[in-house]
């Protein structure tokens, strides 16, 4: 892969950098991809099938959230407030018209997209997404040990990661291992795809605990809109096996939002489950 293509840095209109990783085809349908918690924009080679890309003609844009990987910091920054960027983003790579989709942590971004922007959007689709704080089974998931925790707790645990994926990383490949469902231990066991998922992790690191220390409180309070108000069509996808975020809390999500058209598959958790079907939600979301 292009490191150039991996590593873009993007001026948006209030002056801050976002950073960006594109895959597939430069002039196929564009999808911007939200990644999960605390990840980066490389997150998506855990997924990532460039023949898949390529068939479907499909430009996939992968943006680090602020203070992720390449993107500058945002002061008091909200979940409301990414759509905004998207837009930003959007425009400075001359795209009009695209659809989003966000994994585990993703998730609410995409369906904050979904709520707002409306005129550019093609459809949304969120893979085994998080919910809000009060979704059955939510504070059960493996996802939510960080965000659960208290704020000096969670900067322990932050500074613990941290300092494992750059001191010890097949250390931490053996203990992250242990909060995965069988399923996705099978995955990230193969070196290579656990290289992709140490590189994304590390770059949620690039400048500190902060970001993430953060984010994980937004995900506990109100994210700023109702998942009842987003009228844009809407998939969702969700594995059984899934010990991050339960298929209880997709559930909650494809009730609340009006028209979302849910699909739920047996034996399949976090991981494995973007990696297996990722030709037929892209296909759903280009619309073919």
């Amino acid at each position: 892969m292009d490191d150039t293509r991996l590593n873009q840095q993007i001026n948006l209109p209030d002056g801050r950098l976002l950073g960006c990783a594109e895959f597939g085809s430069p002039e196929g349908t564009p999808i911007f991809y939200f990644h999960g918690f605390p990840s980066s924009r490389l997150d998506w080679q855990l997924a990532h099938d460039e023949s898949v890309l390529s068939e479907l003609n499909v430009r996939l844009i992968a943006p680090d959230r602020p203070g992720y990987g390449l993107s500058d910091h945002q002061p008091s920054r909200k979940i409301i407030d990414w759509p905004q960027d998207v837009v930003g983003l959007a425009d400075a790579l001359q795209v009009d018209i695209f659809a989003v989709l966000g994994i585990s942590g993703g998730g609410p971004y995409a369906a904050c997209c979904a709520h707002s922007v409306r005129d550019r959007l093609l459809k949304c689709g969120i893979v085994c997404g998080m919910g809000p704080a009060d979704a059955p089974g939510m504070k059960d998931g493996a996802s939510w040990s960080i965000p659960g925790n208290f704020s000096i707790m969670r900067q322990v645990v932050l500074k613990l990661t941290s300092m494992g994926l750059q001191r010890d990383p097949d250390q931490f490949l053996t203990k992250s291992r242990e909060v995965f469902s069988e399923p996705d231990q099978e995955l990230i066991d193969q070196p290579e795809l656990a290289g992709y998922f140490i590189d994304g992790m590390r770059e949620a690191f690039r400048h500190g605990i902060r970001v993430a220390n953060n984010e994980a409180g937004l995900y506990t309070r109100p994210w700023g809109f109702s998942l009842e108000e987003i009228a844009a069509e809407v998939h969702l996808w969700h594995g059984d096996q899934d010990n991050n975020v339960p298929i209880s809390v997709g559930r909650h999500v494809a009730g609340l939002i009006p028209n979302c058209q849910a699909t739920f598959f047996e034996d399949e958790g976090h991981l494995t489950l973007p990696r297996k079907y990722l030709a037929g939600m892209l296909g759903t979301l280009k619309g073919v």
